[in-house]
């Protein structure tokens, strides 16, 4: 009794799963009983128990004759419903949730940003008195619909620098990089469109697009970018709209997009229709910038988009789009349509910070510190057997396998109840092949307190294993 009537919970778990992520809408036909019973290899009067208690619920109705129907109006969104059930330790946004959400006695190894003091809160202060004593403006006033001219010409010429021709007039201003993608997604997307990304990628991607409820495929990941020929068969098989990447260093492997391996995607991508969408926030950890697809491509079919909340403040919240001049119009409709007018003032801080001689001298002390805790972490890592994918050449980011036999999420429920926040490699992957992985951020891994639960997360499901 009690196994069937597990059995009874799981069918009513898929269909109210497929309602509250919409696949199924008011009035949709529910399977036939016959047929969600061969689906789910459950017998068919298990179902029909299933469907009745649903209907009993108000869930669903049953016309006679005609089977069940999804009852009410379309229920609220819930993105946590949306694709495969993951344990709460591998979704994505609860592992967002963990780290956004704990106070400052909890160590977060598995975030995605520098440590406050690593930032540049010299340059913000600066730039807040000056602003305290300017132009009225600056303070209250909305942004022109592509942002803030001054900035956006500055950030013209610093993609020209690395070789991206990009005008003023192809540069919109958002409230931040997600911000931005998730407006070039509203722009090219439609539901049941397919997107690929890197297997792994940043887990936020998978998030997002889950809201914009489009199919996603996964390409493997290589320390000199996607796996090009498994590029090449996703892009027959699956005719996808749009790839989104990171084109410098690479979230989260810290791979470096080689040369070699942007050519030919770009040329996949002229022969497909397909639109890249070129993600750079890390771009300034560089210690030389690696190719990026938007200066081969010169924007013809290359999206760019960055924002500076990595290596200025996150609480300043500002990114952008660099396009076509004809996309740029139309996102600046969608932009106003969705956000309005953005604001002048993280525009005018951001402006006034990058240009200030102190922000490149602070970008090398960031440069050089990561790079000593680079050395430092993957020693500690590695006399505990937890082995690098690779070592970067820049940034934060470190994928590492632990010893085997050993699962992340495993590993990640026993730190949390020690105050540590991990990111296990699930998290990043579309296949869920990256069980064993985890992603370490160099900067938040300065307190021995981190290496100490990892190591009795390790000794206690080593000792579980040999018990």
């Amino acid at each position: 009794m009690q196994r069937n009537g597990t059995r009874i919970g799981a069918v009513m778990d898929e269909v109210r799963a497929r309602i509250a992520s919409r696949s199924y809408g008011p009035g949709t036909r529910l399977p036939s009983v016959r047929a969600q019973a061969q689906a789910m290899r459950f017998s068919v009067s298990t179902v029909l128990e299933a469907y009745e208690r649903l209907a009993a619920e108000g869930v669903v109705t049953s016309r006679r004759g005609a089977g069940f129907y999804v009852a009410g109006p379309a229920a609220p969104l819930a993105l946590a419903q949306i694709g495969p059930q993951l344990d709460r330790q591998v979704d994505p946004l609860w592992v967002s949730r963990q780290s956004l959400e704990t106070d400052g006695s909890v160590l977060k190894p598995g975030c995605g940003w520098l440590p406050a003091q690593w930032l540049y809160e010299a340059g913000i202060r600066r730039a807040l008195r000056t602003l305290a004593r300017g132009d009225a403006l600056e303070l209250a006033e909305y942004a022109t619909p592509l942002g803030h001219p001054a900035l956006r010409r500055l950030l013209a010429l610093r993609m020209r620098a690395n070789g991206m021709a990009a005008d003023p007039e192809q540069l919109m201003l958002t409230e931040s990089g997600t911000q931005a993608v998730d407006l070039v997604c509203r722009f090219l997307l439609e539901p049941g469109d397919t997107v690929l990304v890197d297997d792994p990628c940043y887990f936020n991607f998978h998030a997002l697009l889950k809201a914009h409820r489009v199919r996603v495929v996964g390409v493997p990941y290589t320390p000199s970018g996607p796996d090009v020929e498994l590029f090449r068969a996703a892009l027959q098989q699956h005719s996808p709209r749009v790839y989104i990447t990171n084109s410098g260093i690479h979230n989260p492997t810290g791979a470096v997009l080689s040369a070699t391996t942007a050519h030919r995607l770009l040329k996949l991508a002229e022969g497909s229709g397909l639109v890249i969408v070129e993600d750079d926030i890390f771009a300034d950890f560089e210690h030389s910038p690696a190719p990026r697809l938007a200066a081969l491509d010169g924007l013809s079919r290359v999206i760019h988009v960055g924002s500076f909340s990595k290596t200025v403040s996150a609480s300043l919240r500002c990114g952008y789009i660099a396009a076509r001049a004809d996309w740029i119009e139309s996102l600046v409709d969608l932009k106003i349509a969705t956000a309005f007018g953005g604001g002048r003032l993280a525009a005018e801080m951001a402006r006034m910070v990058l240009t200030e001689s102190g922000y490149r001298k602070h970008m090398e002390t960031v440069r050089l510190r990561l790079a000593d805790a680079m050395a430092a972490t993957v020693a500690r890592l590695e006399a505990m057997g937890i082995q690098p994918w690779i070592v970067p050449q820049a940034g934060m980011f470190l994928w590492c396998r632990l010893p085997q036999g050993m699962k992340a999420e495993a590993v990640a429920q026993l730190c949390l109840k020690d105050g540590v926040v991990l990111a296990p490699g699930n998290v990043f992957s579309q296949s869920q092949s990256a069980g064993d992985f985890l992603r370490f951020n160099v900067a938040q891994c300065a307190d021995g307190r981190v290496f100490d639960a990892l190591a009795r997360a390790l000794a206690a499901l080593a000792a579980g294993r040999s018990g």
